[in-house]
C-alpha cells in the first residue's frame, strides 16, 4: 500500500468525480420526473377519449385545444374538395404513403376544421399520381377524435403548394383557401368504405424515451464511480512496479 498524505491532485479529482456523479444522478431523476409527468398525460388522454361524444360546436370553443384534445368527436358539414392535401412520407402499419386531408366547412357556422380522413398507399410507379377520392356532396356527419394539427416533418423545401405536400401550415393554409381555419383537426375514424386506412397508432407521448435517457446517466454516474474507486482508492493498496 502507497502511504503518505494525500496530494492535490487526488483532491482534484475527488472533486471532479463527485460533481460528474452528482449532476448524472440529478439528471437522471429529472428524466424520471419528465416520464411521470408524461405517464400523467398519457392517462389524461386515455381518459378523454372514454368520455361522451362532443358535437361539432364543442370545436368552436377556445379551450378545445387545451381540455378537449383527444375526445371524441361527431361533427357536420360539407366538404371542401377542391382542396384536399395528400401529406407524403405518412406511414400507417409501417408502410409508406399519403395522409389524406380534407377541410370541412361546419354546420351552421363559418369556421372550418381540418379533418385528417386517412392514409393511402404510395404509387411507387407515377410518384405524382394521387388516388381519387370520394366525396359526399351536401352535408355530412363523420366520426372521430379531436386532434392537434397534422405533425410536421422536416422539410428541406419550405414552400407549401400543390396537391402533393410534406407538411401543412394552417395560417398558411388558411390564407390559401379564404377561410378560418380552427386550430385543431379533426382524426377521421371509422371502417375504409371510402379506400382510405384509419389504422391510427395510440397517442404516444414518449415515456420509454425518457427512462432510457434516465438510466444512460444513472449508468454514467455509476461508470464515474467505478473509475474513481479503482483508480483512486483501490490501486492505492497495490505496491508501483
Amino acid at each position: 500500500m502507497r502511504s503518505g498524505p494525500l496530494s492535490g491532485r487526488f483532491w482534484l479529482v475527488t472533486l471532479a468525480a463527485l460533481v460528474a456523479v452528482a449532476v448524472t444522478v440529478a439528471l437522471g431523476f429529472w428524466q424520471l420526473s419528465r416520464a411521470a409527468e408524461k405517464l400523467a398525460l398519457q392517462d389524461k388522454m386515455d381518459s378523454r377519449q372514454q368520455e361522451a361524444v362532443l358535437d361539432g360546436a364543442s370545436l368552436t370553443e377556445a379551450s378545445v385545444a387545451t381540455d378537449k384534445l383527444y375526445r371524441r368527436t361527431a361533427v357536420r358539414g360539407s366538404w371542401l374538395p377542391s382542396h384536399t392535401v395528400f401529406l407524403d412520407n405518412r406511414q400507417m402499419n409501417g408502410k409508406p404513403g399519403f395522409f389524406a386531408v380534407t377541410p370541412l366547412q361546419l354546420e351552421g357556422s363559418t369556421q372550418v376544421v381540418l379533418v385528417q380522413r386517412g392514409w393511402v398507399p404510395r404509387n411507387f410507379v407515377d410518384r405524382a399520381q394521387v388516388p381519387d377520392l370520394p366525396v359526399e356532396t351536401g352535408v355530412v356527419e363523420l366520426q372521430g377524435r379531436i386532434a392537434p394539427p397534422p405533425s410536421k416533418l422536416y422539410d428541406f423545401d419550405t414552400s407549401q403548394a400543390g396537391i402533393i405536400r410534406q407538411n401543412l401550415d394552417l395560417a398558411q393554409f388558411s390564407r390559401e383557401i379564404g377561410r378560418p381555419l380552427l386550430q385543431v383537426s379533426v382524426l377521421q375514424s371509422g371502417p375504409p368504405g371510402d379506400g382510405l386506412l384509419r389504422d391510427w397508432p395510440r397517442v404516444n407521448v414518449g415515456v420509454e424515451k425518457h427512462h432510457g435517457y434516465a438510466f444512460q446517466w444513472f449508468a454514467l454516474g455509476g461508470l464515474v464511480t467505478l473509475l474513481y474507486g479503482w483508480f483512486q482508492i483501490v490501486r492505492r493498496f497495490f505496491p508501483p512496479r
